[in-house]
């Protein structure tokens, strides 16, 4: 099996801050582990806290790999995401117009606090009796949210000692906490009573140029209580965090609260039709093109570095999709059989793609469960081909929910490779 340059004839050796299905799957392609003291490495599945602790200080060579981008927070930290995304429509307002601008209004109206606070306020008293919901930038799995429909409950909030200026505290004491405060969703899309969200993954191997591969399997996290306005409070039912939901008294383990991308998919084109779904993701593609552009030219286009995002989608009444956050650390812990199958898969792929073994020939369209999505501009979709129920209208390379034969693909791709290198063509 030919070797990635710089590797000459010898296994691949990796490294791993994990200890869940990435460290099974680097364990099953037969590489060598290196220790954890050790820095002599061709690929690290590295934690965040090693990037922004020792990335900087590490000479690495050309044919290394790292599944992170050095200021990767510009698009997964909360506060930042929205502020890149808020430029970003400003630009495009400025410089395309109107028709563009539409495309980017995925996002909720949301304020950074303290730092917005009296613009919140404005905003608030604009549109009174509407529900809010306040996310700490830096917590994740749903810990510190709260919604709130009245002023004097941020005001509460405020006055508490983790809100005040630093100033107002004893020196001893950490920064007030950076949140975020969002216009909530209110009328989302329910399916049995029940509110959910999807988990889309999306890998980009290069910022500039952009390319970004879309992966045809995800799932839909659902609350484990039927959604109402009238119960704010209620976590069980507003957070569709899987860790939220299993603390609940009546959660059931074996029947969970997933499912897979294929049965939303299904599901919503047998009530819907094929058009307004298909309409729907193409509203999706949208948002993660543009969410990766508008921070394109700010991220730090690292050669070793790539990134798998786990995009989190909120669906309204309307069909019209919303972006709730963007994670750089998507969970890769399986909650159940269908779960460790769906991430297996999804970082052998991811795996493949980055390949370290030089399988490739830097052509591909498609390898395993990931589509090229974008290559310094969009992907178009080849003809013909049954991957969804109706091959898809819209004109790029992508197939979310659709059929994904990811071991039938890999088997035809890699032996037409090796055919092509034999024979020279």
């Amino acid at each position: 099996m030919p070797m990635k340059k710089g590797l000459g004839e010898r296994t691949v050796r990796y490294k791993c801050s994990m200890q869940n299905t990435i460290l099974e799957v680097l364990r099953s392609r037969g590489w060598v582990e290196v220790k954890e003291d050790e820095n002599d490495f061709d690929l690290f599945w590295a934690d965040r806290g090693w990037m922004r602790e020792y990335f900087d200080q590490c000479f690495m060579e050309d044919h290394v790999r790292i599944n992170h981008f050095r200021n990767h927070y510009e698009l997964t930290r909360k506060n930042l995401m929205v502020k890149n995304l808020k430029r970003y429509k400003k630009t495009m307002d400025r410089d395309v117009g109107k028709i563009d601008i539409v495309r980017c209004d995925f996002f909720p109206t949301t304020f950074e606090l303290p730092s917005e606070y009296h613009m919140f306020v404005d905003e608030f008293k604009r549109n009174p009796g509407s529900v809010w919901i306040m996310k700490p930038v830096a917590k994740s799995q749903g810990k510190g949210i709260f919604l709130f429909r009245k002023l004097k409950d941020i005001t509460e909030w405020k006055k508490s000692d983790i809100y005040r200026p630093r100033e107002e505290k004893g020196d001893e004491k950490e920064p007030p906490e950076t949140y975020i405060v969002s216009k909530y969703i209110e009328r989302p899309y329910l399916i049995g009573g029940r509110k959910f969200d999807l988990r889309v993954y999306v890998l980009v191997t290069s910022y500039v140029p952009l390319k970004a591969w879309l992966y045809r399997e995800g799932f839909a996290r659902f609350s484990n209580t039927r959604f109402s306005l009238e119960s704010i409070d209620d976590t069980y039912v507003h957070l569709t965090n899987v860790a939220v939901q299993k603390t609940a008294p009546d959660y059931d383990p074996d029947k969970g609260c997933k499912w897979s991308l294929q049965q939303i998919r299904q599901y919503l084109t047998a009530k819907h039709g094929l058009e307004p779904v298909e309409d729907l993701v193409r509203q999706m593609n949208d948002i993660f093109i543009h969410s990766l552009l508008s921070v394109q030219k700010i991220m730090i286009n690292d050669k070793h570095c790539f990134e798998l995002y786990g995009y989190d989608i909120l669906i309204d009444v309307n069909l019209k999709p919303w972006l709730i956050e963007v994670n750089a650390s998507p969970s890769l812990s399986a909650s159940g059989p269908d779960d460790y199958i769906l991430k297996m898969g999804l970082l052998q792929d991811v795996l493949h793609i980055v390949d370290m073994e030089n399988r490739l020939t830097g052509k591909e369209k498609r390898v395993g469960g990931f589509d090229l999505m974008w290559d310094d501009g969009p992907v178009f979709a080849e003809e013909g081909g049954l991957d969804c129920i109706s091959p898809p209208s819209y004109s790029t390379n992508t197939f979310l929910g659709c059929y994904d034969d990811r071991k039938k693909q890999l088997r035809n791709l890699f032996k037409q490779i090796m055919v092509q290198r034999k024979t020279g063509t």
